[in-house]
């Protein structure tokens, strides 16, 4: 497997000046930081600050507004469910519908939490390379078998894709059509057993390459990033920010 090293001449935003353990460090900081927090102010200024360190990774508007609207739909459904079946009073009668307001107020505090997480995890996380991003947990001091799965997932997941389509085009030049009838629960049963075996005779293939390779067992966790001034300004200046922010939403 190729070894993603960050060239520093090919760094694109400001953000990028930090090593990557840093980025992933501050980000569980910064989540863990928002999801305590209860003021509804201090939440609308992270969203703001989430804005503009996505600005600072090189988001574009457009792709922040598309990775949200798939969080928002789901928090959607979430606002409007906890004022529904939060049983607490007070309630609002808005016609045969009683809404409780405490649940209301739940409902808009999980949305202003989970939008500025996920913000925070867009301007950290989203832009970094899965390899990057693998090199970096194993240098953090995750489990290496853990790192290993991360890291050959993100390799051979769009290897199965590609097979699962090459067995389907093969399905449909035969003429198949599904339907809701037994013939298409036994094909895609067949579908699925012929994936299954050729990831496994794919799997056997990959192990002997290693193997012959002198693979043992780890993979070197090499890069070009260095843990400098910069990672250790950004690293007291979100300490300093989580700090406030907590104890202002504590008084």
């Amino acid at each position: 497997m190729a070894v993603d090293a960050v060239d520093a001449t090919a760094r694109s935003s400001p953000l990028d000046r930090l090593d990557t353990r840093t980025r992933v460090v501050v980000a569980v900081v910064l989540v863990l930081a928002l999801v305590s927090l209860r003021s509804w102010a201090l939440l609308g200024v992270a969203i703001l600050l989430g804005l503009v360190l996505t600005k600072l990774a090189g988001v574009s508007a457009g792709q922040t507004i598309r990775r949200l609207l798939h969080v928002e739909g789901f928090l959607l459904i979430l606002f409007v469910a906890l004022p529904l079946l939060t049983r607490l009073p007070p309630f609002i009668e808005v016609g045969p519908l009683s809404l409780s307001l405490p649940g209301l107020e739940r409902a808009i505090t999980l949305v202003l939490r989970i939008s500025a997480a996920s913000l925070v995890v867009l301007a950290l996380i989203s832009g970094l390379t899965p390899i990057r991003l693998g090199h970096a947990l194993g240098r953090l001091g995750m489990p290496v078998r853990l790192v290993q799965v991360f890291l050959f997932a993100i390799r051979y997941i769009e290897l199965l894709r590609a097979e699962a389509r090459r067995l389907h085009d093969a399905m449909r030049l035969r003429g198949f059509v599904p339907g809701t009838n037994v013939h298409t629960m036994r094909s895609y049963g067949h579908f699925i057993g012929q994936l299954l075996v050729r990831a496994v005779e794919r799997a056997e293939r990959v192990n002997e390459a290693m193997r012959c390779r002198g693979f043992a067992g780890r993979f070197p966790l090499v890069t070009l990033e260095r843990f400098g001034v910069v990672d250790l300004g950004a690293a007291g200046l979100v300490c300093l920010v989580v700090g406030l922010a907590l104890l202002m939403d504590r008084l």
